[in-house]
């Protein structure tokens, strides 16, 4: 069985978006990150290590991760930026 789909909808139009490396890998960062705090918020932090068994750890770990993740989003901006006015 075949679907079959108009042909403007096979033709991708737009360029890939190219994120910044310093993006990809702060985001990355920021999500590894988060992880051991969600964990530890919880109340598992334990079972990784013992520090984290502190539930102000996992705080710690939250709000890092939401400043790797925000000073990851500066340079897509500015990439974005760029497109806008090159445009």
């Amino acid at each position: 069985m075949h679907i079959i789909a108009p042909i403007p909808a096979l033709v991708y139009r737009h360029a890939m978006r190219r994120y910044p490396i310093s993006f990809v890998v702060l985001t990355a960062l920021g999500v590894a990150c988060a992880l051991p705090g969600v964990l530890s918020l919880a109340g598992f932090g334990a079972v990784i290590h013992p520090v984290l068994a502190d539930p102000m750890a996992g705080l710690a770990f939250i709000v890092s991760a939401i400043a790797l993740v925000g000073s990851g989003a500066f340079p897509l901006v500015i990439e974005k930026l760029k497109e806008d006015e090159g445009a």
